[in-house]
């Protein structure tokens, strides 16, 4: 089991579901971390330590509960925001080319 309380509510569809639900809300800053993340922990080459933080980041970013509720205009997502780019620099060296590329590629689908 793991220790991070957070992990446990990661699913991949509520992860989706948030993400196109709130995409104009939460931005672009939000999303690309959550998104290079994302793709890093799909990559079969990317440790079980780091998938473990990367969900446990994911799952924050989708629980109703948060620090800062979402909906609080401009504010709602900036601890959202401090958790992804925390748990980013802790896997920086796992988040490839390819997961970025296909990050930049899913906000130009939602924002362009």
């Amino acid at each position: 089991m793991s220790d991070n309380i957070f992990e446990n509510e990661f699913s991949d569809e509520g992860f989706w579901n948030k993400a196109k639900k709130y995409a104009r809300v939460a931005g672009e800053s939000v999303l690309e971390p959550a998104l290079k993340m994302y793709y890093a922990a799909q990559d079969p080459d990317t440790p079980a330590w780091a998938r473990t933080t990367v969900y446990g980041a994911l799952g924050y970013f989708i629980t109703p509960i948060d620090a800062i509720p979402d909906i609080s205009p401009f504010v709602g997502y900036s601890d959202d925001l401090g958790v992804l780019v925390a748990a980013t620099a802790a896997i920086a060296a796992y988040i490839k080319q390819e997961h970025t590329d296909r990050a930049k590629a899913k906000l130009t689908e939602w924002f362009d």
